[in-house]
Parts: C-alpha cells; sequence; structure tokens
C-alpha cells in the first residue's frame, strides 16, 4: 500500500507508537523510528522489522522536547528520504498529581512532548507534501483530547491541544493532497498507562485493582482495553488513499467511552 513512501512515528521503540511502525513498515513504508530505550534493544528491533518487512528502517533518537533536536531529525529524514510522507506524531508522556501539588517541569515536559513536538514535525514535513501533491499526518491523541479527567490537567490539556492544532492545519493544507487526522485511543495496556497504574491509585487513596476495574475500564462501556494492533490498523487506514475524503476529523477508538 505505501511502498516508496516513507513513514516518521514519533515515540516508537514501544507501545502504540511500535504497533503503528510495524504495521506501515508490513504495508511497504520505510520507516524512521524514534524514541527512547537501550540502544542494543532499539537495534535489535529495527533490524527485525527490516528483516521481515524488507524495508528500510531508521532510527533517530532525537528528544521530542527539544525543538532544535526535532529540526535536525527532520533534516536527517528528509536528507535520506527526499520527503516525511507518512507523519505519525505518537510521542507522549504522562504524570498524575493535583492541579495545586503539579510540578513545573512536569506541566513543562508534558506540552512539550505531547503538544509542541507536533507543531514542530508538522511546520518542517508540510512544504515537502504540498509541492508533491501527497501526505499524511496522523497525530496520536487520546480520548482526553475529548474528555477530561481529575488529576491530568498537563495531558488533557496539551490532547484538547491536539484535537484544535490538528482541524487547523488540515484547513491549511486541505487543497494540495495532505490529510490531517487524529485518533483518540480509549485505555491501552501500553508502558505507559502502566506507570499511571500505581500514580492513579496514589493520587486516588485505592488499590491498583480499583484503578484497572474502577476507573480506566469503567469510562470504556465495552470492558475491555483497546488494542494497539487497532490503533495501528486505524492509522494504516488514515494513511491510505481510501481516506484521501477524511481531513480534520478527531476520531475516537475508545470502546464507546466519549458516547456517555
Amino acid at each position: 500500500m505505501f511502498k516508496g513512501k516513507t513513514a516518521l512515528v514519533t515515540g516508537s521503540t514501544s507501545g502504540i507508537g511500535l504497533g503503528i511502525a510495524q504495521r506501515l513498515a508490513r504495508e511497504g513504508a520505510n520507516v524512521i523510528l524514534n524514541g527512547f530505550g537501550d540502544a542494543d534493544e532499539i537495534a535489535a528491533l529495527r533490524r527485525s522489522i527490516a528483516q521481515e518487512t524488507g524495508v528500510d528502517v531508521q532510527y533517530d533518537g532525537a528528544d521530542m522536547s527539544r525543538a532544535e533536536a526535532i529540526e535536525a531529525m527532520m533534516a536527517r529524514a528528509i536528507d535520506r528520504f527526499g520527503a516525511v510522507d507518512l507523519l505519525i506524531n505518537n510521542a507522549g508522556i504522562q504524570h498524575v498529581a493535583a492541579v495545586d501539588e503539579f510540578p513545573l517541569d512536569k506541566w513543562n515536559a508534558i506540552l512539550a512532548i505531547n503538544l509542541s513536538a507536533a507543531f514542530h514535525t508538522t511546520r518542517l514535513a508540510l512544504p515537502l507534501m504540498r509541492e508533491r501533491g501527497f501526505g499524511r499526518i496522523v497525530n496520536v491523541a487520546s480520548a482526553h483530547a475529548l474528555v477530561a479527567s481529575p488529576f491530568k490537567s498537563a495531558y488533557v490539556a496539551a490532547k484538547h491541544g491536539i484535537a484544535g492544532f490538528t482541524k487547523a492545519v488540515a484547513l491549511e493544507a486541505a487543497e494540495h493532497g495532505v490529510t490531517v487526522n487524529a485518533v483518540c485511543p480509549g485505555y491501552v495496556l501500553t508502558p505507559l498507562v502502566q506507570k499511571q497504574i500505581p500514580d492513579t491509585a496514589r493520587a486516588r487513596g485505592i488499590t491498583e485493582e480499583e484503578v484497572v476495574r474502577d476507573v480506566l475500564l469503567h469510562a470504556q462501556p465495552t470492558k475491555k482495553f483497546v488494542t494497539v494492533e487497532q490503533v495501528a490498523a486505524f492509522t494504516a487506514f488514515l494513511c491510505s488513499a481510501d481516506a484521501a475524503s477524511i481531513t480534520g476529523a478527531v476520531l475516537p477508538i475508545e470502546g464507546g467511552w466519549t458516547a456517555h
């Protein structure tokens, strides 16, 4: 489906981002992985995807909280592949605390990585997308782009920001063969969510089992976690030719959470 295209997936050394990168590679896209982790494990992961799919798989460890690092990553990607055709803004971090106790450094980091990073990658990828008459930008938001939860003020603010950013850029790019959409997963049992469970338990004064049952899955009428594979398939569809008329959409994939 994506032979000859290049996909950059931020935050893709684990979790949802990795699932998306693997799916796009299987569909024929060259892939640039990005994220933190053990260097040997990342190298093995890159080799594994390349061997399985036969596409060019690169890794860039740019710190998504730093504009200059993102600029350098985008320059390297364009130098190697000519353009970024499929831009998946997935990088994200989380911290759970009451707003009056929220650490300033955590607020700044969440806004930088979850929101500003997408601005930087988009502003650098979009000119070549316009020039080539094709581009797909998918922002991995969250159900928290549509609704709020207590103790997550920075994350909710950033994800609501991503929703608005998605719509604005979609309007700017609509006549140039470029679509811009956001996918909004509910709870996916990724390392990020697993880390939230003890933090949420402490913040709410309940057990970790109660967090899963009464906080996380309580919001999802299906009572099931969304899977990485489901989000990856949804993202791949939005990158396809069949989705050319879908743009500016903020699309839930959250087991009915926002139907309440």
